[in-house]
């Protein structure tokens, strides 16, 4: 008697009894993990850079038109002295110096916690030679935490009465300091995405 198919399934496999068998789920490729990756690090280089343009370019610009037009201390490259500190408290009343000090709380937090966080990840995701990633790791950290406190220092300097020697050259010196670690950063973001990928310990397959 002839056996049927669900019979000869039973007896030799699906395969042999004309039944497709199940595919398993296809295992995510190394090429397709790396383009999601790529994904999350263009949305967050995207995100820092729109932060960039509005908390220096837009914002700090506008609060200069508050000040009589002088510069904001963040965008000083080469710092200050008490004398302009001296003269922008006296250009800005205090509601000016609020609006400066909520700028600093809001933008001024966000723009180097969301860069550091995508330069963290571009580094991350395009080098795999551990020593060299932490080479290109330590100016972005030392940027995060150099904004961070500048942004204190140049509150609590402005908030004083009459402009402390110590408080300006700190905050000065932090502002210094954040200008050259974020160039330091950029620099450490193109070599992670340029530089030859045996150099950085990444296969050329996983390049693209």
């Amino acid at each position: 008697m002839a056996k049927t198919r669900a019979q000869i399934a039973r007896k030799h496999g699906p395969r042999a009894g004309g039944a497709a068998a199940p595919n398993p789920a296809a295992p995510r490729t190394p090429a397709k993990a790396q383009q999601n990756a790529n994904m999350v690090v263009i949305a967050a280089v995207v995100a820092s850079l729109f932060l960039f343009w509005y908390f220096h370019l837009l914002a700090l610009g506008q609060m200069a038109q508050l000040a009589g037009g002088l510069t904001m201390p963040d965008m000083l490259f080469g710092g200050y002295d008490i004398a302009y500190i001296s003269g922008l408290q006296g250009a800005m009343d205090p509601d000016a110096l609020g609006q400066l000090s909520y700028l600093h709380k809001t933008a001024g937090t966000l723009f180097p916690l969301i860069f550091g966080i995508a330069w963290l990840l571009l580094v991350q995701v395009n080098v795999s030679r551990r020593p060299l990633r932490w080479m290109l790791w330590v100016p972005v950290l030392l940027f995060v935490v150099a904004d961070l406190w500048e942004n204190v220092a140049i509150d609590s300097m402005l908030a004083a009465d009459l402009p402390d020697g110590g408080a300006v050259a700190l905050a000065s010196g932090l502002t210094i300091a954040r200008w050259v670690l974020f160039g330091l950063s950029c620099i450490s973001g193109l070599l992670a995405a340029l530089l030859p990928a045996g150099l950085r310990g990444r296969p050329a397959e996983q390049v693209s």
